[in-house]
C-alpha cells in the first residue's frame, strides 16, 4: 500500500467502519501497521452515519495531526465521509472498501445524510479519489448480503443510464451521457446477469473465484462510472424517498434494488423485463417487496412521503422519458410491491 500512496503524501489517517468485524478489523489494521508504519499512521473509527457532524470531525483530526493522505476503510458510509473530509481538507484520499457493497467507491460525490440517516444532500467532490484498491480475498469473505446490496445498487445503473440518455438529461458529473459511460453501464448489467448468481453462491460458501472478481469490478468501476457519467433516473430517487420512512431501514443498495423495480413500473416495462428483474433481484436475495425492507403495513400517508421526497426539485427522477410526479410515484411504488408480492406467491405456488 505505501508503494502506492507514496506520491500523495507520508503521514495518512485511516478511517475505519468498527462494524466491519474483529478478524477483518485485525486484518486491516495489521496491514496498514506493517505497510505504512506506526509513526506516520493514525487510526481512528468512523461513525454510523455519512453526515455532516462526523465529516467535519474527521477534517478536524486531519488538520490537528497534519496528516496528508486520508484513507477511508470499509462500506459506503465510511467512504464517503472519508471522501467528504479530504474535500475540506484539501488532502488527496485513498479507498480500500472490505466489500463491494455499492458504487460509491470511485465516485467524486458524498451523500450526506442526517444523524438519523435520513438522506440530506448530494456532496459534490472536487474530484474523484487519487486511489482505490480492493481486496478481494477480504471482500470475499465479507457478508454475503453486502456483495448482494452491490449488485442492487450496480442492478440501477444500465436501467437508470438508458433513460437519462433518452430524456437528455444531465449526468452527476455534468453534461450529457457520454458513449463511453453508457457502454460501462451496460456492461456491468451484462455482469451482472452473467455472473451475479455464481458470485452469490461463492461469497456464501467464503470463497473467491473470477465471478467475485467480475462482479467486484462490475459494482464498483463499472457501476461508478456508469452512474457518474452515464446518468442516474428514478431509481435513486425512490431511494432517497425511502430514506424517510420510519420503517424502512434496509441497506442503500436493497432500497436501490427495488427503486429499480419501481422505476421498471413507472416506464411501463414489459411483463418481460418485469418478470426478469424480479428473479434476478429474487435470486440476488434483494427485495422486491415493501415488507423486505422492513415495511410490514403499508400506510399510504407515509407512503406519500417518500414520493414527494423522491420528487423534490433536483432530484434525478426528472432524467426520464415519461411524465412523472409525486402521485405517479405513490402509485409505482404500490404497484412494484404488489407485483413482487405476485411474484412470491407464484414462485411458492411452483
Amino acid at each position: 500500500l505505501k508503494e502506492y500512496l507514496a506520491v500523495f503524501g507520508t503521514r495518512y489517517l485511516a478511517v475505519i467502519n468498527p462494524t466491519i468485524g474483529q478478524e477483518t478489523m485485525a486484518y486491516v489494521t495489521g496491514m496498514l501497521r506493517r505497510s505504512l508504519g506506526e509513526e506516520e499512521l493514525l487510526i481512528v473509527e468512523g461513525g454510523e452515519e455519512c453526515c455532516m457532524k462526523e465529516v467535519h470531525r474527521i477534517e478536524a483530526m486531519i488538520r490537528t495531526e497534519r496528516c496528508d493522505v486520508v484513507l477511508g476503510i470499509g462500506g459506503g458510509k465510511t467512504l464517503d465521509t472519508a471522501k467528504a473530509a479530504a474535500h475540506f481538507a484539501g488532502v488527496p484520499v485513498g479507498i480500500i472498501p472490505t466489500a463491494a457493497s455499492s458504487d460509491a467507491p470511485c465516485s467524486a460525490l458524498a451523500v450526506i445524510y442526517n444523524e438519523k440517516g435520513q438522506l440530506e444532500s448530494r456532496l459534490k467532490l472536487r474530484r474523484n479519489p487519487d486511489l482505490v484498491v480492493m481486496d478481494t480475498e477480504v471482500i470475499s469473505r465479507a457478508p454475503a448480503r453486502l456483495l448482494a446490496a452491490g449488485i442492487g445498487d450496480a442492478f440501477a445503473t444500465y436501467i437508470e443510464s438508458r433513460r437519462c440518455q433518452i430524456a437528455n438529461g444531465y449526468t452527476v458529473a455534468g453534461g450529457k451521457v457520454s458513449l463511453t459511460a453508457a457502454g460501462m453501464a451496460k456492461l456491468c448489467y451484462e455482469i451482472l446477469l452473467a455472473d451475479g448468481r455464481k458470485a452469490m453462491q461463492a461469497v456464501r460458501a467464503g470463497v473467491c473465484t473470477q465471478a467475485v472478481e467480475n462482479i467486484v469490478a462490475a459494482n464498483t468501476l463499472l457501476s461508478g462510472v456508469g452512474f457518474e457519467s452515464g446518468g442516474k433516473s428514478a431509481a435513486h430517487a425512490i431511494h432517497d424517498g425511502l430514506t424517510w420512512h420510519p420503517t424502512c431501514h434496509a441497506l442503500h443498495g436493497e432500497k436501490v434494488a427495488f427503486g429499480t423495480l419501481a422505476e421498471l413500473v413507472l416506464e411501463n416495462a414489459s411483463d418481460r423485463e418485469l418478470e426478469e428483474a424480479m428473479a434476478f433481484l429474487t435470486d440476488m436475495g434483494l427485495p422486491i417487496t415493501l415488507a423486505q425492507m422492513g415495511v410490514e403495513e403499508i400506510v399510504p400517508e407515509e407512503i406519500r412521503v417518500v414520493a414527494d421526497k423522491a420528487t423534490e426539485a433536483g432530484e434525478s427522477i426528472y432524467y426520464t422519458n415519461v411524465c412523472v410526479d409525486a402521485q405517479r410515484v405513490y402509485d409505482a411504488i404500490i404497484m412494484a410491491d404488489a407485483l413482487g408480492h405476485a411474484f412470491h406467491n407464484r414462485a411458492l405456488g411452483a
